[in-house]
């Protein structure tokens, strides 16, 4: 299974649904707060260029928000892209 990971701040409701999202599917996933630290703010932004949190990404791939994650899920193409 390719590795999942979240870009995140808190308070973000976005970047809660994203992860009751991936637990619910059973997904281990590494979290990177980006609130307190520039440098991973920068490293998002280079990987993604977007400013907005939630930002995930599977493997190498950037699938975007929480928004483009629940769109996957729910058009099947989720686990596919998760080596499910």
């Amino acid at each position: 299974m390719p590795e999942v990971q979240i870009y995140t701040k808190t308070p973000c409701s976005y970047c809660t649904r994203a992860r009751k999202l991936l637990q619910r599917k059973g997904i281990e996933y590494t979290e990177i707060p980006v609130d307190h630290d520039p440098a991973q703010q920068q490293q998002m932004f280079e990987r993604s260029r977007r400013h907005t949190v939630p930002q995930i990404f599977i493997g190498d791939r950037h699938v975007g928000g929480y928004s483009d994650l629940a769109e996957l899920d729910s058009c099947g193409e989720l686990d596919p892209l998760l080596g499910r």
